[in-house]
């Protein structure tokens, strides 16, 4: 690897972990936020405003993809890239500043809205612009290896906003955290954003743009050339169904749905939750380069199918052994204690909060979700037409209507062995950290390959406008919905590993598509425009 060439991937992936980096705080920290942006906010308007902050987390990316991958294969990686990075860390550094709604009224949420939706368009573009930029630099036999640099970046910009949240936590302690310090990470973004642009501008452009620029082919229409052409429209539909539909649902259930299960749903403490996550994230993303370097020796295909197949078949015995190991106290519970919910169907609504406001107020809904809140698996039975909701603990029988049901059922479920949280002392940190890094594995065999595979499967022409979309779309819309959608279908089944059916699914349907529609890429000449 040449000076040149490492100056690249540093450069790159630097730049992309910072984009990660400031994702990943805004969500992190989201109850900060929402207590200084929108706790006084009139209902209505709050509900507005939590509708545009979900759009601009995950629904704008595909939108940023379509406008930076535009300009990236219509002007060039370097300054399309370099664009995207900018307008992420004014989104992030500003978020620091902006005051709440108690000093600006309406305009503080207005404007955070504003930023966020700067940071969904910023990332939208910053990632096919990155990959497509290393992967047009190395040489043909090293795409894979170069490319998985940049594969780590997601994960490294997770495991930094972890990190840093943990360190300042601990120093300002939890009242000055709560009261300001929650800003500092914010602000801090601003130093690696200096960084970062600081040694992009130092790059040349991507010498596979230079010699299409200089020969004419370039596209005048790139988003036309990219998605009114059958053959590219059906390789961006088996690209998204094959292979980042598939992959986005490891790489969210690895690490974010991981981390909300040991917090949410089987009570392990938030910081020694985020410590086992912090560690099995240090020692499994290493792998991401190993995996990349194998694909050069054996292909992208093969590596990326391990992983969805293996997130298929050993999805459901990793998470009871993370809740064996985590919290054996629920674990007995569940197994010795059984619940029934007896309602009236009609009543029973599939609790999908795509945007956190959606109410869910039957007595049916009620019931659920108290019990999915107390991690307490129940089998349904069907009551009378108009009935109330009962819910049977043991013999015990109450009414999801009684003014006293959320205290009693507590009670109740507490009396039959179910835990408040899981006892510390009983942790098997060891074990769980190994379930937790086994996940973190599976994410790499399907992401590290993932970029100089996507690199490959579209000309160069239209490559940033072609790989951006059905990523983003997969990551953003299929992946970002993952966590509501466990809830719900954990809601409607009363099973807290059912939810898991929803990664599953759609690694499989990935592993099947990608299996018989991609081809095999890494002989591919990426210089064709």
């Amino acid at each position: 690897m040449t000076a040149e060439e490492r100056k690249v991937i540093f450069a790159a992936s630097l730049g992309t972990a910072f984009e990660w980096y400031d994702f990943f705080i805004y969500g992190t920290l989201s109850s900060f936020l929402a207590k200084y942006f929108f706790s006084n906010v009139p209902p209505n308007v709050g509900f507005i405003f939590a509708l545009l902050a979900f759009a601009a987390g995950f629904v704008v990316r595909p939108f940023g993809a379509l406008v930076f991958g535009h300009f990236g294969d219509l002007i060039g990686r370097k300054y399309t890239f370099l664009t995207t990075m900018t307008l992420m860390g004014i989104g992030t550094f500003f978020i620091g500043l902006l005051p709440g709604y108690d000093s600006w009224g309406i305009a503080a949420p207005t404007v955070l809205i504003g930023l966020r939706m700067v940071q969904g368009l910023a990332l939208g573009g910053e990632y096919g612009g990155a990959a497509t930029y290393v992967a047009e630099h190395a040489p043909k036999n090293k795409r894979g290896y170069y490319t998985s640099w940049i594969q780590t970046t997601a994960t490294l910009g997770l495991f930094l906003a972890l990190l840093l949240i943990l360190g300042i936590r601990s120093w300002l302690g939890e009242a000055s955290f709560g009261d300001w310090g929650w800003r500092i990470p914010f602000l801090l973004s601003a130093i690696l954003f200096m960084i970062s642009i600081w040694i992009r501008l130092s790059l040349n452009e991507s010498p596979v743009f230079q010699k299409m620029k200089s020969e004419g082919k370039t596209s005048k229409r790139p988003l036309v050339d990219a998605f009114t052409n059958w053959s590219s429209v059906k390789t961006a539909i088996f690209v998204l169904l094959g292979e980042t539909a598939g992959a986005t649902v490891v790489w969210y259930s690895g690490q974010f749905y991981a981390l909300f299960f040991l917090t949410q749903t089987i009570k392990v403490p938030t910081v020694t939750a985020q410590i086992m996550i912090l560690v099995a994230l240090a020692l499994g993303t290493p792998a991401f380069i190993l995996f990349g370097w194998l694909s050069d020796k054996i292909g992208r295909k093969p590596i990326v199918l391990a992983g969805l197949l293996l997130a298929t078949v050993t999805y459901f015995p990793i998470f009871k052994g993370i809740t064996h190991f985590a919290n054996p106290k629920l674990e007995a519970a569940l197994n010795s204690a059984p619940v029934t919910v007896i309602a009236d169907p009609d009543e029973c609504s599939f609790q999908l909060k795509a945007t956190g406001t959606e109410k869910f107020t039957t007595s049916c809904d009620i019931a659920k979700s108290a019990l999915v809140s107390l991690s307490v698996n129940y089998t349904n039975q069907e009551a009378r037409k108009g009935a109330p909701t009962q819910v049977k603990v043991g013999d015990q029988i109450l009414t999801a209507t009684s003014p006293d049901f959320a205290t009693a059922l507590a009670a109740a479920i507490r009396a039959h062995g179910y835990p408040i949280s899981a006892d510390p002392t009983e942790i098997d940190t060891v074990m769980t950290t190994a379930l937790l890094w086994i996940l973190v594995i599976y994410v790499t065999l399907v992401y590290a390959p993932t970029a100089a595979w996507l690199v490959e499967l579209f000309p160069s022409r239209i490559r940033y406008s072609g790989m951006s979309l059905p990523y983003h779309i997969g990551s953003g819309w299929i992946g970002g919905f993952l966590p509501a959608t466990v809830f719900a279908i954990v809601a409607a089944t009363g099973n807290i590993y059912s939810g898991l059916w929803y990664p599953v699914g759609v690694a499989a349907v990935s592993f099947v598509i990608g299996f018989v529609f991609l081809p095999e890429t890494k002989d591919v000449d990426i210089t064709e425009a």
